[in-house]
């Protein structure tokens, strides 16, 4: 390889700020400036923009729709060519249809792509999921590395044989250490004003979709405020099943109690001032959130299903409950608000083991290391 810098492109579909979108920024902002130079493309006009623009990212918009479609597949290659991108890193299904589909047009030299838990596969119509399999195959023969982001889905890739298994490449997921919190923080934010001073808050952060479970949190709510009559619920993420989830928020009578904060961007805030953070997922890649609750040594209480068992344990670092089960939820949810030196066992463990083992510095090195070891092979200027 030349002295230049290797452009690269991270490329993500929707501009909201979901897991995957936060990991983009993260792992964008933590490359080796000498090595790269790093821009992003989504769609255009959300907070992702935003946030890729503070960052100092020069942002690329693009359309991408779930339907196929080959002239925003060429409207992308013609971007990848103009910019003359040398790696094109794709994450999440949509973005990797169309920017894989548009780098084998654009003849981009090498491509990498991350699923961020393999969706399809817990899709409830069987020729849906099928079709999607068919389609990684597809796909991952022409992708140069396929990045999954936590063993069990390596296992699950390798079992449905979504990816040849020279491709394959476990990254799991990381963040940077919490940046300190000015005293007195929590409670002048903008997140505890619209929260308010009740206590104990139980919170979420996470997209309001199915995989995400938020409505078995919501049917465990009425349990824990039986008993806890001042506690308060606080999901922050917006989704497409909002407007559902806020409907049976008025017929459970939970105005006010069962806080749906929409997306926003300081969701940080939230499970900053959580007294126990919840992860009701039916399922997961490995989550994020998980990492950033624990990072502020938060008692957690998460659904005991792949990629979370990667991250906790049970009674160690954190309670696991069956997926689906609002009654055993909210169980877990009362025994921590109960037993607060428990909870803070959890916590102080969940710190103390978890933020080292799934660091930013450390899963950056692993996929820049991808990237010049592909650039290397591929002989790219």
């Amino acid at each position: 390889m030349s002295e230049r810098r290797l452009r690269v492109l991270e490329m993500i579909d929707k501009p909201f700020l979901g897991g995957g979108q936060v990991h983009v920024l993260a792992l964008s902002g933590a490359l080796d400036k000498d090595f790269f130079d790093v821009s992003v493309a989504a769609g255009a006009g959300g907070p992702f923009e935003a946030e890729a623009v503070r960052a100092g990212f020069p942002f690329v918009p693009v359309t991408m729709g779930k339907s196929l479609s080959p002239k925003a597949a060429r409207k992308i290659a013609a971007v990848l060519r103009a910019r003359g991108i040398d790696i094109l890193h794709t994450h999440g299904g949509v973005a990797g249809l169309y920017g894989r589909w548009a780098a084998r047009l654009a003849g981009t030299p090498v491509v990498v792509h991350t699923i961020h838990g393999i969706h399809y596969l817990h899709y409830r119509n069987p020729l849906l999921r099928e079709a999607f399999v068919l389609q990684e195959r597809f796909f991952a023969r022409r992708s140069d590395a396929v990045i999954l982001v936590s063993e069990a889905d390596a296992s699950a890739a390798r079992k449905r044989r979504l990816v040849p298994a020279d491709k394959i490449r476990v990254v799991r997921n990381g963040i940077a250490p919490p940046k300190p919190r000015r005293a007195g923080a929590d409670a002048e934010s903008e997140m505890r004003m619209l929260v308010g001073s009740s206590s104990p808050v139980i919170g979420a952060v996470a997209r309001l979709h199915r995989q995400k479970g938020i409505i078995y949190l919501l049917r465990a709510a009425p349990a824990v405020l039986a008993r806890f009559p001042e506690a308060k619920f606080a999901v922050a993420g917006g989704g497409p099943l909002e407007r559902d989830l806020r409907l049976e928020v008025e017929r459970l009578g939970l105005s006010g109690r069962f806080l749906l904060l929409g997306e926003r961007a300081d969701a940080a805030d939230l499970t900053a001032l959580a007294d126990v953070f919840v992860l009701p997922s039916l399922w997961e890649g490995l989550p994020l959130v998980l990492l950033e609750a624990a990072a502020l040594g938060k008692p957690i209480v998460a659904t005991d299903i792949e990629g979370v068992r990667e991250v906790v344990r049970d009674e160690e670092t954190a309670l696991l409950v069956p997926a689906g089960d609002p009654a055993r939820l909210a169980d877990a949810v009362i025994r921590l608000v109960v037993d607060r030196a428990f909870a803070a066992r959890l916590g102080e463990r969940a710190l103390a083991e978890i933020p080292p083992r799934f660091n930013l510095a450390a899963m950056a090195g692993a996929v820049q290391n991808i990237y010049l070891e592909l650039a290397v092979r591929k002989g790219v200027p």
